[in-house]
């Protein structure tokens, strides 16, 4: 019998079995940091960029550099030092002796994936420099504009150890990360098997490549058609405005602590981390524990504290945890 002419339908690709495989994939070579994979593979899939902290040796840059290669994305890394200028970030404009004329050299900004390592570690003009790249996905040079390629994430990482040499990142710049993730100490057991590979000196991790653009771009679409109640939206809201006015929601004990709540765009992290979340558990809807699970990595940098909360020891957990605790589900 001669095989039919038409071609046969493609099934539609397994991104579930993909994202497994890409835990997998990185764990060849990052060992039990999973929860912090996790988060980067949220901001991934629903353009958010991810700010990394924890003491040096937790393997964040590590992290990063291994995920980029298990996707087919353009990456670049840029170490940020006290002389870097915004030239350096984002490209000049040099002279062509031979043609005469001005020719644009683009910078490591234009990438798909940008290791910002030891962010705080710039000046304000590169700051700036990079906050119209995260924000308007586009750069600036000369007197032309150049839109970013996408995907475009930046993935930045920062010490909390040193201070000398250090710049606080401007609270309108961290604000744009969608979480800041703190970097914890591994498990004895996790660490052990780091220190086996790693003195081990003909140790090579190799990863290959799983996620292309398209799959990210289809996931994406995917996590966008996850349902969420109306309920759950104006619980989101409801922790929003308690971290604003903590006195509405019989938390005044924390009223004196808070100088500025969360930005607007705190609610709409919430609303996309929870999504992929549920996407994540392999469910089409939100429920209240994937909004939880992400509310502490996705308010605690928005939230700014008196200087009488620095002198009681309050911290920006302790609100949040506060705030789970009192806000009900209505």
């Amino acid at each position: 019998m001669m095989p039919s002419s038409s071609s046969p339908s493609t099934a539609p690709p397994d991104y579930q079995l993909k994202i497994k495989q890409v835990f997998a994939e990185m764990g060849k070579v990052v060992v039990g940091q999973q929860y912090m994979i996790g988060r980067l593979l949220i901001g991934l899939f629903t353009g958010g960029h991810i700010l990394l902290e924890g003491v040096p040796g937790l393997a964040k840059t590590l992290t990063i550099s291994t995920l980029s290669k298990v996707l087919h994305l353009h990456f670049q890394r840029v170490q940020f030092t006290p002389d870097l200028l915004p030239s350096d970030l984002v490209g000049t404009m040099i002279y062509n002796q031979n043609q005469s004329v001005f020719e644009v050299k683009k910078g490591p900004i234009f990438a798909n994936l940008v290791l910002a390592d030891e962010v705080n570690r710039s000046p304000a003009k590169v700051q700036s420099a990079l906050l119209e790249a995260m924000q308007e996905k586009q750069v600036t040079i000369g007197e032309t504009t150049y839109p970013l390629d996408l995907p475009f994430l930046v993935l930045a990482t920062q010490n909390p150890v040193e201070q000398e040499g250090t710049y606080p990142l401007p609270e309108a710049q961290v604000d744009r990360f969608m979480m800041k993730v703190f970097v914890d100490y591994l498990k004895k057991a996790d660490e052990l098997e780091v220190m086996r590979r790693m003195a081990n000196m003909s140790y090579v991790g190799e990863v290959s490549p799983i996620l292309t653009k398209e799959d990210i771009f289809g996931i994406r679409q995917q996590i966008n058609q996850v349902q969420i109640s109306e309920t759950l939206e104006k619980y989101i809201i409801e922790l929003v405005f308690a971290t604003r006015r903590p006195a509405d929601y019989d938390l005044p004990e924390f009223q004196q602590y808070v100088q500025f709540g969360v930005s607007p765009r705190a609610s709409i992290s919430l609303h996309r981390a929870a999504k992929a979340v549920a996407y994540f558990d392999e469910r089409d809807y939100v429920l209240p524990e994937d909004i939880k699970d992400v509310a502490s990595d996705v308010l605690n940098h928005r939230i700014l504290l008196t200087y009488e909360a620095e002198a009681d020891g309050i911290r920006t957990q302790d609100l949040i945890e506060a705030i789970l605790r009192k806000v009900p589900i209505s």
